[in-house]
């Protein structure tokens, strides 16, 4: 018997935020509570939707688990570190909606 499988849809946007939610990034559960409140960044940044949309996604480990909350950018390569409420607000409005990441924040690039 074969079953057919219906293959998934997903909206279209411009970059993906991957925020790590591991246990070893954040003793407190900061980086839940920063993924929690992307929805309503994003929107109020106009990023939810539209040609500057931003999907994201919670991961559990990038293995570089110091300094966090962490999160990546793709496809840029970007990978940030010392994600605090303010921090994010930077990333949001500098990297996000400018297109101008904020270099003193990032520990890591990936392939150009």
């Amino acid at each position: 018997m074969h079953i057919e499988l219906e293959k998934p849809k997903m909206g279209v946007y411009k970059r993906h935020m991957l925020v790590c939610v591991g246990p070893r990034c954040t003793q407190e559960g900061e980086s839940e509570q920063l993924f929690q409140s992307l929805a309503e960044k994003f929107k109020a940044a106009g990023i939810d939707q539209g040609e500057l949309r931003v999907k994201r996604t919670r991961t559990h480990c990038f293995a570089t688990c110091k300094s966090g909350p962490i999160l990546c950018i793709q496809p840029d390569g970007i990978w940030y570190y010392n994600v605090t409420p303010t921090n994010l607000d930077r990333i949001i409005n500098e990297h996000l909606v400018q297109g101008k990441p904020v270099e003193e924040l990032i520990y890591h690039r990936g392939p150009q």
